[in-house]
């Protein structure tokens, strides 16, 4: 059975950071693919700093270019809004069902997956694998931090993000070494985020 993992984002824009976590986690799992799986714009949230959904899948595939197990998937611009991540899930399974998905988050989010629409049938059913996140938190009180099917991992931390990459290119500054070349010329020249 093929291995999966999903990492799910707005990817506005992938960054360095995205790159080196994820292959942290291919070379340090049995995991034989990465997706980065490109959230949609929510249709009735104005959000004028995301880019539109084709941009920012352009954007991963050129990142991830020489990668060989790294894949973009825009599965969920096809899935009805607001997309939950059990329902992406749950098509995938469908789709290929020889595969076997695991989900990756950042641990910031182990605090409110009891919130999750259908979170035990999620946990039940896949794999998940929590990178370590600098945020304010307490971990004691999360209520699946426990559970047989979540990984914690000792990837790297990353202090780097997507919003403070815009601010920088609004303000003209060299975002230059924050993200692949490839993205970097992509975005050089346009007037994306500016």
């Amino acid at each position: 059975m093929k291995k999966i993992g999903l990492f799910f984002g707005s990817f506005n824009p992938i960054h360095i950071g995205h790159l080196i976590l994820a292959n942290y986690i291919l070379e340090n799992s049995d995991m034989n693919e990465l997706w980065f799986v490109v959230s949609p714009q929510n249709p009735f949230k104005e959000k004028r700093s995301l880019l539109n959904d084709h941009n920012r899948l352009d954007m991963v595939e050129l990142a991830i270019k020489n990668y060989p197990e790294m894949r973009a998937s825009n599965v969920e611009f096809s899935l009805p809004t607001p997309s939950y991540t059990i329902d992406t899930l749950t098509y995938l399974k469908e789709k290929h069902p020889d595969y076997s998905f695991s989900l990756i988050m950042g641990e910031d989010n182990l605090g409110s997956l009891h919130k999750w629409k259908n979170v035990d049938l999620l946990i039940k059913n896949h794999h998940i694998i929590v990178y370590p996140r600098v945020f304010e938190g307490d971990k004691k009180d999360y209520k699946y931090i426990n559970h047989e099917n979540i990984s914690l991992v000792k990837a790297p931390v990353i202090e780097l993000s997507a919003t403070e990459i815009r601010n920088m290119i609004k303000q003209g500054k060299n975002i230059r070494p924050m993200l692949p070349p490839e993205v970097f010329e992509y975005l050089d020249g346009s007037s994306f985020y500016k």
